[in-house]
């Protein structure tokens, strides 16, 4: 039996999950509601949507919290781990208003592009960690590029900084914006991945995603550094 499956025959697993989740929610609603944001090139979404296409969100994995609470109810699908703080995450931002595709990039990961693929062409948009789950921090995973490949979707990079923050010591670095901060989004030009994309495509597409992420942050931190 999975590890995955085990948790799950756990009633007290399962209401922690809830509660967890329930907490967390709450938590992150009333950080988010103090929160002003400064956003730079959501143009880039908005002309996403004009097109009759939907965006492939990728941003690195640190900054989690501030991204779910700002594209909260747009309807985003995201890959939530099958394990057991993959409920609770999901618990959290299915209430924020997002979907979720059950998998990871070293267990179910195909079985969650497949839902993903699928959410997209019932008119979704998509959101990828793409240096999660676990990293390595601000490693690329080539998800996001996949995805765009098999849908003919853009890959849409942003960067979240905020002017006031705590940050984890966390493999990720995850950073929690403070009560009241300003916390700039900077998003990128978005990006097509043909369809006939063959490995050294993919690779150069993901390198390419990496380094606009990279460029991102650095646009991000000096607007930040304006409050």
């Amino acid at each position: 039996m999975s590890a995955a499956s085990d948790w799950r025959n756990s009633p007290a697993k399962r209401l922690q999950a809830r509660l967890i989740s329930t907490a967390g929610y709450r938590l992150i609603a009333v950080l988010g509601s103090t929160l002003r944001w400064r956003p730079d090139g959501l143009e880039h979404f908005d002309a996403i949507l004009r097109s009759g296409r939907q965006p492939i969100m990728a941003f690195w994995h640190g900054r989690i919290l501030p991204a779910t609470y700002y594209f909260r109810r747009r309807g985003i699908v995201v890959i939530t781990s099958e394990n057991f703080d993959g409920e609770w995450i999901a618990g959290i931002i299915e209430r924020f208003g997002y979907g979720t595709a059950r998998g990871s990039t070293s267990r179910g990961g195909r079985k969650a592009l497949l839902q993903l693929t699928r959410d997209m062409a019932a008119g979704k948009p998509a959101g990828f960690t793409i240096d999660g789950p676990r990293g390595p921090a601000r490693v690329a995973q080539p998800g996001a590029v996949w995805l765009a490949k098999a849908t003919g979707n853009p890959v849409l990079p942003f960067h979240l900084e905020a002017s006031r923050h705590w940050t984890l010591k966390s493999w990720d670095r995850t950073q929690i914006p403070k009560p009241f901060a300003t916390v700039a989004i900077a998003v990128g030009e978005p990006f097509t991945v043909p369809s006939d994309a063959d490995d050294s495509a993919i690779e150069e597409a993901r390198r390419s995603l990496e380094h606009r992420l990279h460029a991102l942050e650095t646009r991000a931190r000096a607007m930040v550094s304006l409050t």
